[in-house]
């Protein structure tokens, strides 16, 4: 029985032709899908009443065959094909040209319902009848012959390769390649696989671990930073490497290893509240600039070895994430903070004036300190009172320092972090990479730049 009545099709085709309503708008009203009364409306329009009726779904191949020849000959789509034949599921087309394209017109046939009380032999697969003549054969048993020697021809180009004691296992290897191209029956008789051991071979090889190569790969990346690297940076470093991986790849094979990035913990602050003039943020929170010595930013962190501390003043230039100056000292006063902004001011070309962006610490309220920028002709701009955000930029460097260098390492003394410290900085400029960089180390994306 028809899951709709012929009388409620009617209306429905109707209410559509009537003008008022769109495909969308009825099957909305009446809860069916579009696709379905475009196929009603086409049916109709063809031939009227007739085609909303019950529809006779057995064709045999000669009904088929003519048309699909119909089609191909006027470039119908299977919809406006369906409508004219008056078939009822326009799905059916696609089916039956697959099934000529690889098995010819025998392949048209009607099938028995039920289960088949045995295997039938593929109409594909048949040899060649030598005692009758190519001239009579009819144009269907000549494509079923060719198709079978091309299918026969494939296959044996392909077992070639093997040797004569071949597994079963490789023989589904073979078997597989084809599968896409020639019918699974043909292929499985030509090899001599039973249809059980090539499902079960098929089976066996989907266990075993296609990504070995790629894990030891992002072992490797991964140790070799020392566990700073999440997925995205593995998979931009795999990428340089020359191989193309997906990162949600990347990512879901780090957590089977369980390698995780660290995580980065709390920051120092430095502000000791307002001690002389202060300036406003000229950067507002725009973290990039279109060349170096735009824009720069700075600002102080601590370490604390057994008791001792140690401070670091860096300088970052926000077009390339690079640090293009830095001062260590064993207390935060203000030669400090000076001598780190004497070497960023020694990078500087005759008619570069770069934004210095800081926060409202008392060393960048220093008259001495706003005398020297003025004399190099370098704006100011601070962070608004109690905002970190506004330096969000390097307190993102101080966080990757930290996670990456300082709490991985066990410090015996002052002198050894600011020796690492050295070497970790000039790691972070020339190797480590940045995403946001197209896979570049800062120093490599500037004279990338420049050369460009």
């Amino acid at each position: 029985m028809s899951k709709y009545s012929e009388s409620l099709k009617r209306t429905i085709v109707e209410q559509y032709l009537s003008g008022d309503e769109s495909y969308r708008g009825v099957g909305a009203a009446h809860g069916i899908d579009v696709s379905t009364i475009r196929t009603w409306v086409a049916s109709y329009e063809v031939h009227g009443a007739a085609g909303l009726a019950k529809k006779f779904s057995h064709y045999d191949a000669a009904f088929k065959l003519s048309v699909l020849r119909r089609m191909w000959e006027d470039g119908l789509s299977y919809r406006q094909t369906a409508a004219l034949f008056n078939i009822r599921n326009k799905s059916c087309l696609s089916d039956w040209e697959q099934r000529y394209k690889t098995g010819g017109i025998d392949a048209l046939s009607p099938r028995r319902k039920g289960r088949p009380r045995s295997m039938p032999e593929p109409p594909i697969s048949k040899q060649p009848q030598a005692s009758q003549s190519d001239e009579a054969k009819s144009r269907e048993e000549l494509l079923a012959e060719l198709n079978y020697l091309r299918m026969e021809n494939a296959f044996l180009k392909k077992f070639g390769g093997l040797n004569a004691g071949a597994t079963s296992a490789q023989k589904a290897q073979v078997v597989q390649a084809l599968r896409p191209f020639y019918p699974i029956d043909g292929l499985l008789k030509l090899s001599g696989l039973a249809r059980s051991t090539f499902y079960y071979r098929q089976k066996m090889s989907a266990l075993s671990d296609k990504h070995a190569a790629l894990k030891d790969r992002i072992k490797a990346i991964f140790h070799t930073h020392k566990g700073c690297y999440g997925y995205r940076r593995v998979t931009a470093a795999i990428h340089q490497l020359g191989q193309t991986v997906n990162h949600k790849t990347v990512q879901r094979l780090m957590v089977k290893m369980g390698l995780k990035s660290l995580v980065r913990p709390k920051k120092y602050r430095s502000y000791k509240g307002s001690v002389g003039r202060t300036a406003p943020d000229l950067l507002k929170r725009q973290f990039s600039a279109q060349a170096t010595n735009q824009k720069w930013t700075t600002d102080i962190t601590e370490f604390n070895v057994a008791g001792e501390k140690l401070y670091l003043s860096p300088v970052l230039d926000l077009c390339n994430g690079e640090i293009i100056a830095f001062e260590t000292a064993r207390r935060p006063v203000f030669k400090l903070v000076e001598g780190m902004l004497n070497k960023a001011l020694s990078r500087l070309r005759h008619n570069e004036r770069p934004i210095l962006h800081s926060d409202q610490g008392w060393h960048y309220q220093m008259p001495a300190y706003r005398r020297q920028l003025k004399k190099h002709g370098i704006e100011q701009s601070m962070s608004r009172k109690g905002n970190c955000l506004d330096n969000a930029a390097m307190e993102s460097f101080f966080a990757t320092l930290k996670s990456e260098f300082f709490y991985q390492n066990d410090f015996k003394s002052i002198q050894s972090l600011k020796d690492g410290i050295n070497d970790y900085i000039h790691y972070y400029n020339h190797q480590r990479i940045k995403l946001k960089l197209k896979g570049l180390s800062p120093v490599q994306y500037r004279t990338q730049s420049l050369l460009s």
